[in-house]
């Protein structure tokens, strides 16, 4: 039996997806793509993961998470402040059954983004207080690190983390060998064709480490292009080409690494992937 491709991050959510729903969805499953890791950045998305795991519960694994970053990609994005988080914490308890990680939750010290160290502490109570949340449930988590992967990588060792997963991950090489000798797992979406710098980063980590992910709808292979998760197949590929090994196997291995990360993807969405 042929194993699908996992994209083991997602924002299947968001409402770059509303019109179209349906369609992208059938072009998702004809690319052969098993499941969707769908995360979430802030709680008025916890419903609507929900609802879309209810109305495709073979293919979406949904995630709670608040994002380092709120308000979305516009202007009036800002900082996370403990607030953000507050509001979210009943959430994570009441509906754990349904969650297969703790994400996307992370750092982002990018300076615009993070200009003041009282950002920065924010960000990082929020950061370690879902880390708390997901030791408790027994879960995984989905990272987000800009700007701070040395910090986050340190962070979750200190948190006794030992399941993770980095998505985009675009820090020294260095920094993520930290994070592989710590177990996590590195995913890169198909914006990584066209940054050659990520090449040398890919070469380094393992193949036991890496998973794909689309980060749709941003990050595909044209900046200005909605990106929607059939693209995966182009990460495959491009990993294939710079491991010299063929997409089967990047794809096989790949899945394998995602469904032992995040097992419960497989118990939730009834699947009879091999593992």
């Amino acid at each position: 039996m042929e194993h699908g491709f996992v994209d083991c991050h997602c924002h299947i959510s968001a409402r770059e997806f509303e019109e179209d729903l349906e369609d992208v969805i059938q072009r998702t499953t004809e690319a052969g793509v098993k499941t969707l890791v769908a995360v979430t950045e802030e709680v008025g998305e916890f419903t609507r993961v929900l609802q879309l795991q209810e109305r495709y519960p073979d293919l979406v694994a949904p995630c709670f998470g608040i994002h380092p970053l709120q308000g979305g990609g516009g202007s009036e994005q800002r900082s996370v402040k403990p607030q953000d988080l507050d509001a979210a914490l009943p959430h994570f308890y009441k509906h754990r059954e349904r969650l297969v990680a703790v994400g996307e939750i992370g750092l982002d010290f990018t300076p615009w983004c993070a200009p003041t160290q009282q950002d920065r502490d924010d960000q990082m109570k929020v950061f370690v207080e879902q880390l708390n949340i997901a030791k408790e449930l027994d879960l995984p988590v989905n990272v987000h690190s800009r700007s701070a992967a040395k910090v986050t990588i340190a962070t979750m060792k200190e948190q006794g983390i030992s399941r993770a997963l980095l998505h985009n991950f675009a820090g020294k090489p260095s920094a993520a060998l930290e994070g592989v000798k710590a177990g996590y797992l590195f995913s890169f979406p198909p914006a990584v064709c066209r940054n050659q710098q990520r090449d040398k980063l890919i070469q380094q980590i393992p193949m036991e480490h890496i998973c794909l992910e689309t980060d749709s709808p941003a990050l595909g292979p044209d900046r200005h292009v909605r990106n929607e998760p059939r693209n995966i197949v182009l990460s495959c590929r491009h990993i294939a080409r710079i491991k010299g090994v063929s997409p089967q196997t990047v794809q096989l291995v790949a899945a394998q690494n995602a469904y032992r990360l995040f097992p419960k993807a497989v118990t939730l969405t009834h699947s009879t992937h091999l593992i």
